[in-house]
């Protein structure tokens, strides 16, 4: 991160003072936490700067509100609002934070307003729960890869966890409470939740750790990669990238023609849980959502409604 401000794509970076670039660093490694949000955020600054450059603004004192704005209008052609909206917040971070700074007098993102956008229905693939049934049950387990795989997959499922939260976990956040086993997830802004594992869950877990010798590797990361040429874990951790490469894989030969990916198994779980007489509020806690608006993204169950309407449709 620390090359941002000295990459040769932002001449505007090159050619800034000292503190801007110090000041501009620091909004990417002590002001945002997340990787991902840190990711995101750095991507859409360096390409709105690049926009400006080639637009005469060379440095940050000649960005106005008409280059923001301008630069908002032609990402609607490419790009969905839900994006367009997470940069502009992106830049609008950014330039609040030089504001702060006195790198700049007023954050020209201010007052620019993004695309309207209004959704009660997320876009995450789900897969019926038959078909969730299908998927683990396709996994072969007689190898230890085919363990963690049924093992990440189905803890996603129960326990609505993000795959970022999943490939962090050490050995130690599965652990016997109440005669049961519990998993602790480390979820987005800092937030621990813990959640007794479901019986089918529990033996994933159980055959997974003991076929690949975990249990007196506390710190070690609970999914990992395998070792090239072998059929031992390295000791790495498994890359989100990696997974979702996985889960394409496992879904193919499962004959599982739903576009899935990592979020799928949230989505998944959640929808379940809910069919099944669940409450919203009790889905939020688990899925860590600050506000069960959140939640209601995920829940498909109007799928099925919609479904039984469209078959009235006799012709």
């Amino acid at each position: 991160m620390n090359q941002i401000a000295t990459t040769p794509d932002l001449p505007l970076m090159v050619r800034a003072d000292t503190p801007t670039k110090r000041r501009f660093t620091e909004f990417f490694t002590a002001q945002i936490r997340n990787q991902n949000t840190r990711r995101a955020y750095a991507k859409a600054a360096i390409e709105f700067l690049q926009w400006c450059e080639a637009r005469g603004a060379t440095t940050f004192s000649l960005i106005t509100p008409i280059h923001v704005a301008g630069w908002i209008e032609e990402m609607t052609h490419t790009h969905s609002a839900p994006t367009v909206k997470q940069r502009l917040a992106a830049v609008r971070h950014l330039f609040d934070w030089l504001v702060v700074g006195h790198v700049m007098d007023t954050n020209p993102a201010h007052s620019v307003r993004g695309p309207a956008h209004s959704r009660r229905r997320g876009k995450t693939p789900v897969l019926a729960p038959e078909e969730a049934r299908q998927l683990l049950d396709s996994i072969p387990t007689d190898t230890l890869i085919g363990k963690r795989d049924r093992a990440l997959i189905g803890l996603m499922t129960y326990t609505f966890a993000r795959i970022g939260a999943a490939s962090t976990m050490e050995v130690r956040d599965v652990y016997v409470q109440n005669r049961r086993l519990w998993v602790r997830l480390h979820e987005k802004g800092g937030k621990n939740v813990e959640l007794p594992c479901h019986h089918s869950l529990e033996t994933y877990l159980d055959e997974y750790i003991e076929a690949a010798n975990l249990k007196d590797a506390p710190r070690a990361p609970l999914f990992q990669t395998v070792s090239k040429g072998t059929a031992s874990l390295s000791g790495n951790p498994l890359p989100q990238q990696s997974a979702y490469a996985m889960i394409q894989r496992r879904a193919k030969v499962a004959g599982i023609h739903t576009a899935i990916g990592n979020h799928t198994f949230r989505a998944t779980g959640i929808t379940a849980y809910l069919k099944n007489g669940g409450t919203l509020e009790k889905a939020a806690h688990m899925a860590n959502h600050s506000s069960t608006r959140t939640t209601q993204l995920y829940d498909r169950r109007s799928d099925d409604v919609s479904l039984d309407e469209v078959e009235r449709i006799l012709i």
